[in-house]
């Protein structure tokens, strides 16, 4: 019988108040409240094309801008992603994705081996996704990589639509957490020389 590889984390500051449910081997389940109806559907791609349960929270200085809210979920979600992977004994460790989005297309690849370590080399046409500020994606994977402690590289290869090539990144990453996250029975301890990841 596996263990269920769940974690629910909520973190409490002056601008914002998260709560992140995820369970890494669900069916794509999601129930997401951020204030930002883009990022909303981001995080719904997100845990669909992963096959996540996830649950997310938001309440955020909104009044301000979606700074707070987009990087101190990637705090949560990135922290939540760790707890789930609990010791990573027998996960593949490593997974990738090139995912076409339309005009777009993305490169996602990710290593679970604790070392936080981010490239992320995307650039977009608009300043603005809905009313999200597309600079804030960056700072949302750059907050996931390091509380997680993953090595993550995201590249657009093309795209030309702002909504595509976010949501490709969105989804690719699903894609690529999903595999690296994955068991296989070949691996009986940790995908390591080192012993530990």
């Amino acid at each position: 019988m596996m263990i269920e590889r769940s974690a629910e984390i909520t973190r409490t500051t002056k601008e914002t108040d998260i709560t992140v449910n995820l369970k890494l081997d669900g069916s794509g389940q999601s129930r997401i409240e951020t204030g930002i109806g883009f990022f909303d559907h981001m995080l719904e791609g997100f845990a669909k094309h992963g096959f996540f349960d996830l649950a997310v929270r938001v309440k955020g200085d909104l009044h301000v801008d979606a700074h707070h809210s987009v990087e101190d979920c990637g705090i949560v979600l990135g922290t939540a992603i760790r707890q789930a992977l609990g010791d990573k004994a027998g996960i593949k460790r490593y997974g990738s994705c090139i995912l076409p989005m339309d005009d777009a297309l993305c490169m996602c690849t990710v290593d679970l081996c604790g070392r936080p370590y981010f490239v992320f080399d995307c650039q977009f046409p608009a300043e603005k996704a809905g009313y999200l500020d597309t600079e804030l994606v960056r700072e949302f994977f750059y907050a996931i990589s390091y509380t997680c402690g993953m090595n993550l590289h995201m590249k657009m290869l093309s795209g030309i639509n702002t909504h595509h090539m976010i949501e490709a990144i969105f989804k690719s990453f699903g894609r690529a957490l999903d595999e690296a996250a994955g068991k296989d029975d070949r691996i009986k301890d940790v995908l390591s020389t080192k012993g530990s990841l």
